[in-house]
């Protein structure tokens, strides 16, 4: 029987030196406009389940990036939130960029849920093209593959439901296989979008973001994300630094944690 579930926004880590050029596909005519941009990891919890949506990335993958304000690890927030990270029952991975997978080796007891397409294009004879490598960490992809043989990856296709009152929907667009997650709420259907809407403008100004596998499908994604949640205002984009202000913050974690319902 589905439960009503409480979901957080964690925010990890940032990166003030972007600019809109690097975020929005095509010729934006603010191109070099400062664009800040957050990193979040999403946490659903209810009497049964503790359902993790993404991994981010590690304080060591930060720091040879470069450019990239590491706050606090998504653990730590989530200890202080009253969760153990240890007792996470499901991890669902939207998509394998590197800045959602960095800490999935920390979630032990976890369930991985991935889109099968989406592992079997990093692991095609494309990924390893230059312009395709950036977005990924190898090992944080090897570590996946070996989970998976390990048999605690659930790969899916399509809508999967990963416990009763959340479910996971592949959508594409950015990525072949991103999935976006659909949780069950006391205020109604939250869409937690991921990088099918970066930005809060990618979706209510249908303008895509300027990594994009195929177009159309990034535009049949904004629609889905308004399909699956009761609210526009319960679709809550990935990287918004918004996030952060259009949700009241958790007591004591401000700048690290808001609660989305």
């Amino acid at each position: 029987m589905a439960e009503d579930f409480e979901v957080y926004a964690i925010k990890f880590a940032q990166r003030d030196a972007s600019v809109r050029g690097e975020h929005f596909y095509g010729h934006d005519p603010c191109a070099m406009e400062a664009c800040p941009i957050s990193y979040y990891v999403w946490l659903a919890v209810s009497d049964n389940h503790s359902v993790l949506v993404d991994a981010g990335y590690t304080p060591e993958t930060a720091a040879r990036r470069g450019n990239r304000d590491y706050l606090q690890s998504p653990m730590d927030t989530i200890r202080a939130l009253g969760v153990d990270p240890d007792r996470i029952d499901h991890l669902v991975i939207s998509h394998l960029h590197y800045d959602h997978t960095g800490h999935v080796s920390d979630f032990p007891q976890a369930e991985i849920v991935l889109q099968e397409s989406e592992m079997a294009f990093w692991t095609s004879r494309h990924a390893g093209r230059e312009q395709l490598a950036h977005f990924v960490e190898p090992s944080d992809v090897a570590y996946l593959v070996e989970q998976n043989f390990a048999g605690r990856v659930r790969m899916v296709d399509g809508v999967h439901e990963v416990v009763p009152g959340v479910t996971a929907h592949r959508v594409g667009g950015h990525t072949p296989g991103l999935q976006v997650v659909q949780v069950r709420t006391a205020a109604g259907r939250v869409v937690l979008a991921a990088d099918a809407a970066h930005f809060y403008e990618n979706v209510e100004r249908e303008k895509p973001y300027g990594v994009v596998t195929y177009l159309p499908t990034m535009y049949d994604a904004f629609d889905a994300l308004r399909a699956l949640s009761d609210r526009p205002e319960l679709i809550v984009p990935g990287h918004d630094p918004l996030v952060l202000q259009r949700f009241p913050a958790v007591p004591g974690l401000e700048g690290l944690a808001i609660r989305i319902a």
